[in-house]
């Protein structure tokens, strides 16, 4: 199981050269990849750009970008110009993100996201590796192709937590990126029903991300109230909230993985049990708290 962490964007005059300075750190520990999700700060995909044309040896993935407000044919020549500019160690991550998003907020439409998300792949997916698309669906249109420079295709992971997300990702994309997913719902729902649909589309095994928040500790009550406070916008959401309860968790800190070296390691080891491919550590400590997480998710890489 490969390990990474995910980048933390903070408040300041130069947020970038935080984030360059974090990506950095991680090459240096020897971690396999960093991950940037994009909200409503920093445009994720071109800080990757910014970042990755700056810190070599790691790869360096979105989690996620979402889809609805960007046309597909977009997505892809942004996605392909940051590979450019990182030398092709780019991970697309991409997610319908939720109803209170995209509906509330974008003033899109969100009552059909699967047949939306099906069709926005029609159209990413050739353009990403390089070849004009034709598509006329119910949501989405494009009779486009890109000459944006570059060689080799960027491999696209698709947030899926649901049964028809997970097929779609195991038939068409490259594996899965999980945020508040436990590892019971891994190893019995995630896992099980995405390599399914890829065997079953004669793809290869698709690579499952599992990101969690991460805190090493002397205080495990502690932590996890701090991970209550921190994340309870997630327990709140109606996708995180089904996989929580599938979990049986009242709520984002019971899956958080937070206790002593041994107890954190072993939570970890567990993921790579139930079949994630990728573990990718949402570090949430401060001070001892932060150094001994560090410490020991650089202990987990040799």
């Amino acid at each position: 199981m490969r390990i990474g962490v995910s980048l933390q964007e903070r408040r300041g005059p130069d947020p970038m050269s935080g984030l360059r300075e974090q990506a950095q750190r991680a090459a240096d520990d020897g971690f396999a990849s960093v991950w940037l999700s994009n909200i409503f700060g920093l445009d994720a995909l071109t800080t990757l750009a910014v970042v990755g044309n700056q810190v070599s040896g790691i790869e360096l993935g979105t989690a996620v970008v979402p889809v609805y407000p960007r046309h597909p044919a977009v997505l892809a020549q942004q996605a392909l110009t940051t590979a450019a500019a990182c030398g092709g160690r780019l991970a697309l991550g991409i997610g319908l993100s939720h109803k209170i998003v995209i509906e509330d907020m974008y003033g899109y439409d969100f009552s059909r996201p699967v047949l939306y998300m099906r069709e926005y792949l029609a159209v990413l997916l050739p353009l990403i590796e390089r070849r004009p698309v034709s598509f006329t669906g119910e949501t989405v249109r494009a009779n486009i192709g890109l000459t944006t420079p570059g060689e080799g295709r960027v491999p696209v992971l698709l947030a899926a937590l649901g049964a028809q997300m997970l097929r779609l990702a195991g038939q068409q994309a490259d594996g899965t990126i999980l945020w508040m997913t436990g590892p019971a719902t891994v190893r019995d729902h995630i896992v099980p029903t995405i390599t399914k649909a890829a065997a079953d589309a004669g793809r290869p095994a698709p690579r499952v991300v599992c990101i969690l928040p991460v805190c090493v500790t002397s205080d495990p009550d502690g932590a996890r109230e701090g991970a209550a406070r921190i994340f309870s916008i997630y327990g709140e959401l109606p996708s995180y909230r089904a996989m929580l309860d599938r979990e049986g968790a009242s709520g984002p800190a019971d899956v958080a993985i937070v206790g002593d070296e041994d107890s954190v390691g072993a939570q970890i080891r567990a993921l790579s049990d139930a079949g994630v491919t990728d573990f990718v550590a949402g570090e949430y400590g401060r001070g001892e708290d932060g150094v001994r997480t560090r410490a020991l998710l650089r202990s987990l890489l040799s």
